[in-house]
């Protein structure tokens, strides 16, 4: 039995075959094309062509792929919307999408507010208006919208109301219109929840066409045994159907593959990774061999949301980055890239650029291209550089840390080979085997989770019971996504009390996850 994994990233579309031991049999790397389905194939074609496995052995098939990233960032493909939030008169005097740019503000249609939601002890805020909801359905539908998003206050302490005017939505505008409810997908504050229900709702256009598109390539190369998964930001897998329904939560699925990948490779449960690409370094923190999540609200394509994402910080250094020398005798690096483009303009390719892998080469650090096209980059230029790209790295690492204890880091990302062997702030700097497709590897290795989240007053329900009842519902989610019970463990227990709640109010959030059933 035989895994593929495949990841798309803005410079290249890794593929690897892993068998059922975990081990890799073949990893290689393709550019991403402006299509990015040719750069699939070509990706599935090569590492099938160099791996010699028998296609009806690959029983799982993985893809991590930045098309819902992309669609917000460039506001491409976005599905017409329209959004009802359900907390007059509480909430009139913030609109939704109040702080949206107009260039993505377009996609909605048409937003109302009307009465409904709850306090944040559980208690109605106010009875949901139905007969308004019913108006506001039928005129979407009248107006040919396919997609809503329904938000509602403290829909993450009791969703009945979402709950209600989404069965009330499918029955006036038919089986076939798509859903986005706040509770399940943001966490707690209103308008970053309501956010990320209204960017997962404009992309049901996106996520139809990437994952039809995987099926339909895998079919195409005789892959017809495998079953089919996408890769989440959590670090986790999720089924065809399950990214058609959620797919904001493929947003960030490149940094966490890499996480993953790095923690596997090099059999770190706790360190700092750093994914070189061809244009940006992302970093991020490995914490119990899974991504560190985010801890604060997350800006996408200008967009304030509050649904988990990695901790990732990104800076514009790559392989592909163009070196520069200053009048003043100053070296820059970044953060313009040539990018895909490396091959061709990079010096040790016949080019005309300088860049950081140029750099490499001239010092010696890796052999790559023709050296002799670099020989006449002075070495204290090329010094210079380098310094200019352990400086970068080195005030990236100290941003990352919670001490200022040296922590391990783990180097990957093909355009690892233009980072200095020792930076400052880390007790040792590991690149393992296969460090150039640890993206593609993360996707294929991961595992399925649950997350379990709610507000428990442990005056009414005594704590240890609580986080006990938590557990056991977190890896039921779990199972039911996929994963094999007895392999299942909790990753991550999170107790805070909330001061400003009445009681002994605590948010609990618990995480399991297991092994993908063969």
């Amino acid at each position: 039995m035989y895994k593929l994994g495949i990841d798309v990233g803005g410079t290249n579309t890794d593929a690897v075959l892993i068998d059922e031991n975990l081990n890799v049999l073949a990893d290689i790397k393709c550019p991403t094309s402006g299509d990015i389905y040719d750069g699939i194939l070509a990706a599935l074609r090569t590492v099938l062509a160099v791996s010699g496995v028998d296609k009806s052995q690959i029983r799982q098939a993985m893809l991590g792929t930045t098309q819902c990233t992309n669609a917000i960032v460039e506001r491409k493909n976005l599905a017409p919307i329209g959004i009802l939030r359900l907390g007059a008169p509480a909430t009139l005097g913030i609109p939704p999408m109040v702080d949206w740019t107009d260039d993505i503000r377009q996609i909605c249609v048409e937003s109302a507010v009307i009465g409904g939601g709850f306090e944040y002890d559980g208690k109605q805020l106010a009875p949901l208006d139905t007969e308004a909801a019913r108006a506001f359905f039928l005129r979407m539908k009248d107006q040919g919208v396919k997609s809503i998003a329904i938000s509602s206050v403290f829909s993450t302490v009791r969703n009945d109301h979402e709950l209600e005017a989404a069965k009330l939505c499918r029955e006036i505008m038919g089986e076939n219109v798509h859903i986005s409810i706040s509770s399940e997908i943001g966490s707690m504050g209103l308008i970053e929840r309501e956010n990320a229900t209204i960017l997962n709702a404009a992309l049901w256009k996106v996520a139809e066409r990437f994952t039809d598109g995987f099926a339909q390539s895998l079919a195409e190369e005789g892959i017809t045994n495998a079953d089919v998964y996408l890769s989440q930001n959590d670090g986790t897998l999720m089924t065809l159907e399950h990214a058609r329904r959620y797919p904001i939560l493929t947003v960030a699925c490149g940094p966490t593959n890499s996480i993953r990948g790095a923690s596997y490779l090099s059999r770190l449960q706790n360190a700092i990774v750093i994914d070189v690409g061809g244009t940006t370094t992302d970093f991020g923190v490995i914490q119990n061999g899974f991504p560190r999540e985010s801890s604060v609200a997350v800006t996408i394509g200008g967009v304030r949301t509050n649904f988990r994402m990695p901790d990732v910080v990104s800076i514009g250094l790559g392989g592909g980055s163009i070196v520069r020398q200053r009048p003043d005798g100053s070296v820059t690096v970044g953060p313009d890239s040539v990018g895909y483009e490396i091959t061709k303009r990079a010096l040790i390719f016949g080019g005309d650029t300088l860049t950081a892998t140029d750099i490499a080469v001239r010092l010696g650090m890796y052999q790559l291209g023709d050296p002799s096209r670099v020989s006449h980059i002075s070495d204290e230029l090329a010094r210079k550089a380098l310094a200019a790209i352990g400086a970068m790295v080195e005030d990236a690492i100290d941003s990352m840390k919670v001490s200022s204890a040296d922590m391990d880091v783990i180097l990957v990302g093909g355009g690892s080979i233009i980072l200095p062997e020792k930076l400052a702030g880390a007790a040792q700097v590991i690149k393992p085997e296969h460090f150039g497709c640890a993206n593609a590897i993360g996707s294929a290795i991961s595992k399925v989770s649950g997350t379990f989240e709610q507000l428990i007053n442990y005056d009414e329900v005594p704590r240890e019971e609580a986080l006990e009842q938590a557990k056991a519902e977190a890896v039921n989610l779990a199972v039911t996504a996929g994963a094999i019970r007895e392999t299942v463990e909790i990753i991550e227990v999170e107790d805070v009390p909330l001061a400003y709640y009445a009681g002994n109010t605590n948010r609990v959030k618990i995480k399991a996850a297991g092994d993908l059933a063969n």
